[in-house]
């Protein structure tokens, strides 16, 4: 940041996500997922956020195993600034799951998923 430029100026114009460090947090917590440990999913940059997508190994969604949305993550302001989707493929559309204070709790339940939302 150019020392001359006031804080409010560069939060004008940089964007606060995606970004580098946020993006590298989510690839290292995916390592660990509970759930089709044998695909390698990946982290795209997406407006306000960050998209998970993986090949579709179980063919549920995919019968020819292609890469398919796993789940949105965005940061939006005000309370509950991070909020995890996940994919209506079905109609294609993406579904508000839970907003969550904190990136690490979103991820704690997107690499768990007790009830078989994101990784079907």
């Amino acid at each position: 940041m150019p020392l001359a430029m006031p804080l409010a100026a560069w939060n004008a114009v940089q964007p606060r996500h995606p970004n580098e460090l946020d993006l590298r947090r989510i690839r290292r917590a995916l390592e660990r997922r509970v759930r089709y440990r044998y695909v390698e999913p990946s982290v795209v940059p997406h407006q306000d956020g960050y998209r998970v997508e993986s090949p579709c190994c179980s063919r549920t969604v995919d019968p020819d195993g292609g890469v398919i949305d796993i789940a949105l993550i965005r940061w939006l302001p005000g309370p509950g600034c991070w909020w995890l989707y996940s994919r209506d493929h079905v109609h294609g559309d993406w579904q508000p799951e839970l907003p969550f204070e904190r990136l690490a709790d979103l991820l704690d339940l997107l690499v768990t998923d007790p009830d078989r939302i994101f990784w079907q």
